[in-house]
């Protein structure tokens, strides 16, 4: 499966636009979600090829929100790749227990993302 249409799901406007200016230019169609709830609503509405997610959010968290991602019938076939600030070994097994497909830690490296996307693909 091509990976077009990326969600990014992060709390931060900064993280967003940066990881959304990365996307763009490579030509995959972008769209964004504030927080965790709507990034589980959008995913099912929009259907996108691959969700981005931040951990550290208000109400739900990243974690929880790839869980109902990938546990969710209508969602469970579109990859989640964690990427946050937190870089213990531990959350890194956490976020891949809940679903995830791969996870990077902040500061994201361009390069590295997009072959990541690319292996996801």
């Amino acid at each position: 499966m091509a990976i077009k249409k990326i969600l990014v799901v992060d709390d931060s406007a900064t993280e967003r636009h940066f990881i959304g200016e990365i996307l763009s230019k490579q030509g995959f169609e972008v769209s964004f979600a504030e927080d965790g709830e709507t990034g589980v609503a959008q995913a099912k509405l929009g259907k996108p090829d691959l969700v981005i997610m931040d951990v550290v959010m208000q109400g739900l968290n990243g974690f929880q929100a790839t869980r109902a991602i990938t546990k969710d019938p209508e969602t469970q076939h579109i990859p989640v790749l964690i990427c946050t600030t937190k870089d213990q070994e531990t959350d890194k097994i956490w976020g891949m227990r809940q679903g995830a497909r791969d996870y990077v830690v902040k500061p994201i490296d361009a390069a590295d993302l997009l072959s990541r996307i690319a292996a996801l693909g």
